[in-house]
């Protein structure tokens, strides 16, 4: 998944079957992009926020997500 923060146009963007491009409004600052990302994800894919994990790249724009059964 790649990271755009401090879009003016929030949105997901499906970039194959694993690959997501979302744009989100906050900063990344004390993890204010990460959580905004996640909702933006979940409300996209149609599931519960706390399905979704972030593994790694919490400080990086290429970020891995999983999804919790």
């Amino acid at each position: 998944m790649t990271a755009k923060t401090k879009a003016r146009k929030v949105g997901v963007t499906r970039e194959g079957d694993t690959h997501f491009i979302v744009a989100v409004k906050e900063a990344p600052e004390k993890g204010k992009a990460n959580l905004a990302i996640i909702k933006a994800l979940a409300d996209f894919l149609g599931i519960a926020q706390s399905r979704i994990a972030l593994v790694s790249g919490h400080t990086i724009k290429k970020k891995v997500f999983s999804i919790i059964d």
